[in-house]
């Protein structure tokens, strides 16, 4: 009588070795492709460098900035925005990319009187500035598709007051969150951002 043996018993599986380094491979280069596309389509982290924006981020802050959201959606009055230089930036051989808070919107007209913010004759209430400057600004209307941006340190911001208007295609995204200093994690601003009128 024969035992009938199993096929599989003289010859030895074959090695696991060859399509482990594979599946590695695989996963290591989909994890990079994944980490490449967030930080290319939908978030990245920033660095402070400046005090420009001062008290509201401070200098070695480091947020998540939204790159996502201004693809359906337009820039607001309050956002505080990453943006490359624009060309009269450049002409001032400054290549690295700004943040600001975005103050005055397309076709809108801005003043600075007495040191206040004002949108087409109306003061904007801003609570994120603890400086009590006096000085005078404008007035200037906004082109199409730019925007304004000042630092929140208005004293000490080298920005839109000085060198115009921030196109809309340099805009990178918006800061949402700030991940360092422990201290300081969260939301950066408060909302809302402007106090409603009464």
């Amino acid at each position: 009588m024969h035992r009938r043996h199993n096929q599989d018993s003289n010859h030895p599986a074959p090695s696991n070795r060859n399509s482990l380094w594979v599946e590695g491979l695989k996963t290591v280069g989909l994890s990079l492709v994944f980490a490449f596309g967030i930080r290319t389509l939908v978030a990245e982290p920033r660095y402070v460098a400046s005090g420009s924006m001062l008290p509201t981020l401070e200098i070695n802050d480091r947020l998540m900035v939204d790159k996502l959201s201004y693809h359906w959606s337009n820039p607001e009055r309050g956002d505080i925005i990453v943006f490359a230089p624009t060309e009269a930036l450049k002409r001032q051989n400054l290549r690295d990319t700004f943040i600001k808070r975005l103050i005055g919107l397309p076709g809108e007209k801005v003043q600075i009187k007495g040191g206040r913010v004002y949108i087409n004759n109306q003061l904007l209430p801003e609570k994120y500035i603890n400086e009590k400057l006096v000085y005078q600004w404008g007035p200037v209307t906004i082109p199409a598709n730019s925007y304004l941006v000042m630092g929140d340190n208005r004293d000490n911001s080298y920005d839109g007051r000085y060198w115009g208007f921030v196109p809309r295609q340099n805009i990178i995204g918006k800061a949402v969150v700030r991940f360092w200093s422990p201290d300081r994690l969260g939301k950066i601003d408060p909302d809302p951002i402007y106090p409603a009128k009464e």
